[in-house]
């Protein structure tokens, strides 16, 4: 099993899709929590001057997917997914935290919840792991 150092060390290379799209993992703990955050950039709005939703849901997913591949110390792959998207994200930072509902043997289900920079809840969801290692 990888130390949280070399999994964020994994996750956090310049070559991969969640950096190139502004996302850092801050950390990713064996009991399945972790935490990140995007830097949101003139790329990362909509039309509408707001965080695209996709760009809420990529940072969601990267986040969950690190929280289960620290709990487990296996890959996995995203199974299933819900988010609820609760206001408009705006600022220069979005933050996301993932917590467990279940950690098992071949599923995980999370919890996410995205907030902006003044500490107000812009998403949450739900996404389930398949772990494949």
């Amino acid at each position: 099993m990888l130390s949280e150092a070399e999994l964020l060390a994994l996750v956090n290379r310049p070559q991969l899709f969640g950096h190139a799209n502004g996302i850092t993992i801050l950390s990713a703990r064996p009991d399945g929590t972790a935490q990140g955050v995007l830097a949101v950039s003139e790329t990362s709005h909509n039309p509408h001057h707001t965080v695209h939703g996709g760009c809420l849901y990529t940072l969601a997913d990267t986040v969950s997917g690190c929280a289960v591949a620290a709990a487990c110390g296996k890959p996995c792959v995203t199974a299933n997914s819900s988010m609820e998207f609760l206001r408009p994200a705006t600022g220069d930072k979005v933050f996301c935290s993932a917590r467990p509902k279940k950690l098992g043997r071949t599923l995980c289900v999370m919890a996410v919840e995205l907030t902006g920079e003044s500490g107000k809840t812009v998403a949450t969801g739900t996404f389930t792991f398949a772990v494949t290692g």
